[in-house]
């Protein structure tokens, strides 16, 4: 079992951020000690990376929550549920990534039209700075 702390430093939340996303439902309720301090398992902190990657994507904490509703799917087929039951949360995973990659492919494109632009702006700059130079050389040897 892993303290709040122990959590924080291998995901690289802080504890208050794990508190949060436990409070408003992104992470389940953590069981606790007979003092009330959270303590994780190896299982959580899995889980809690794998939100971490969602939301470097850029994906929502509603979405994730959406996401990670049903728990852990491969942990549950690891533990030999079903995988029919796992259906409907498969789907629901589906549509979630699905949509978000559409999301990434658009402003993936965004961003290939921004680094064409700049491009050319650079190339653009680089020739009216050497133009720049040799009008200058030309008008020293006149």
């Amino acid at each position: 079992m892993l303290t709040i702390k122990q959590v924080a430093e291998r995901t690289g939340l802080t504890p208050y951020t794990l508190r949060y996303y436990e409070k408003i439902g992104v992470l389940k309720m953590q069981q606790r000690k007979d003092s009330g301090a959270r303590v994780y398992t190896e299982s959580d902190v899995k889980l809690i990376q794998c939100l971490c990657g969602l939301k470097k994507l850029g994906m929502s904490l509603e979405e994730i929550t959406e996401f990670f509703r049903d728990g852990c799917v491969l942990e549950k087929i690891e533990q030999g549920e079903d995988i029919s039951k796992l259906t409907p949360s498969l789907k629901r995973r589906t549509d979630i990534l699905t949509k978000h990659l559409q999301e990434l492919e658009k402003k993936r494109e965004e961003l290939d039209n921004i680094i064409f632009l700049t491009k050319e702006k650079l190339v653009m700059y680089d020739e009216l700075s050497q133009n720049k130079q040799s009008f200058a050389t030309r008008a020293r040897i006149v």
